[in-house]
């Protein structure tokens, strides 16, 4: 059988491990032949393909980013696409192993119930906003890079006695805000679940500097807001998928902390940085676990499906339980830490 697998949506460390993982079992135990789209879904209405091998996967398993590059691409918002992607499925096409986020695999599932295209999926995001799956690979990589960051950051901050404001990724989920804050030992962190009063901030840096700190680290995730009123928020474009194109806070934060308060303040903004580069073993490990348990799931057409981590056991689970809604910081979680800031 013929299998095709794309990458789409962000990228994320760990995905070149997946791909490898497939193209091995797939090859070695089962005997199935493999093709890669271009540019996520978006070499799916093109029908661009190219060969995986395993001279062509041979050592990506360290490497960051795709082989098979990514996009943004929503088959749902382009004319005809639904109808194009039934033609490349038609040209010797048994399946499809769809690695990608909430975006990806909604298409995914939505191409699968719909249209009844056999698709399995592959859970990938740095936030680890995902239903359905404890972890996403891509998590801990992220986490590691922007806890690295902020133990940084302590040692400038303390030598200028200035307010840094650390922005990470993170558009409706805090985790990797939230554990990289408390990990890093930040002061104050700002998280997309729990609106903020910029006030309350200030406050809390003040009573810092009134017990003798006079430095402070604040980490915000790139999705979090003002309380309605407290701060000016500024509007953005949006992708295919109608998410607003993000980041800004980080710096709208360092003006009005610094005005505030009259503190010294700067800002650094990880971006990208954070899904760049060379994957943790963590992460490695899973992506290959995932990987694996895809090109099982294909082989048993079970369409429809995707591998997920239930503790430390690999479940087959419904496409729809990971995208019927996102796994975001509980209230009571983000609550318990709030003795360590400020």
């Amino acid at each position: 059988m013929r299998f095709g697998v794309l990458t789409g949506g962000g990228d994320c460390p760990g995905l070149n491990a997946v791909i490898r993982a497939i193209v091995r079992k797939g090859i070695n135990v089962h005997g199935h032949e493999l093709v890669g789209f271009r540019g996520g879904w978006q070499g799916v209405l093109d029908n661009d393909r190219m060969p995986l091998d395993l001279q062509s996967t041979r050592g990506i398993l360290p490497r960051g980013g795709t082989i098979l590059r990514t996009s943004r691409t929503n088959v749902f918002k382009r004319e005809g696409g639904v109808e194009q992607v039934r033609r490349t499925f038609a040209d010797g096409l048994d399946g499809l192993i769809a690695i990608g986020g909430e975006d990806t695999l909604g298409a995914a599932n939505r191409l699968h119930v719909e249209y009844g295209l056999p698709i399995v999926g592959v859970p990938k995001t740095i936030d680890n906003d995902l239903g359905a799956t404890d972890v996403t690979f891509g998590f801990d990589t992220a986490l590691e890079v922007a806890t690295s960051a902020i133990d940084r950051l302590h040692t400038t901050a303390e030598s200028h006695d200035r307010i840094l404001v650390c922005e990470v990724m993170g558009r409706h989920a805090g985790w990797i805000a939230l554990h990289a804050g408390v990990a890093g030992g930040a002061d104050v962190i700002l998280i997309p679940e729990q609106p903020f009063d910029v006030e309350e901030v200030c406050a809390r840096l003040r009573r810092r500097h009134d017990r003798g700190y006079l430095f402070s680290i604040v980490v915000v995730a790139e999705g979090a807001t003002p309380k309605e009123g407290t701060m000016e928020t500024v509007e953005a474009g949006t992708d295919e998928f109608g998410h607003a194109r993000l980041g800004g806070i980080g710096q709208r934060l360092e003006r009005e902390i610094e005005t505030r308060t009259g503190y010294e303040t700067r800002t650094t903004v990880l971006g990208h940085i954070q899904r760049g580069g060379t994957p943790t073993a963590f992460d490695r490990v899973l992506a290959t676990r995932f990987g694996l348990a895809a090109i099982d799931a294909a082989h048993e057409q079970r369409w429809g499906m995707m591998p997920a981590l239930r503790g430390n056991a690999i479940d087959i689970v419904p496409l729809e339980d990971a995208v019927r809604e996102l796994k975001t910081v509980p209230p009571e979680y983000y609550a318990q830490f709030d003795a360590l800031l400020g």
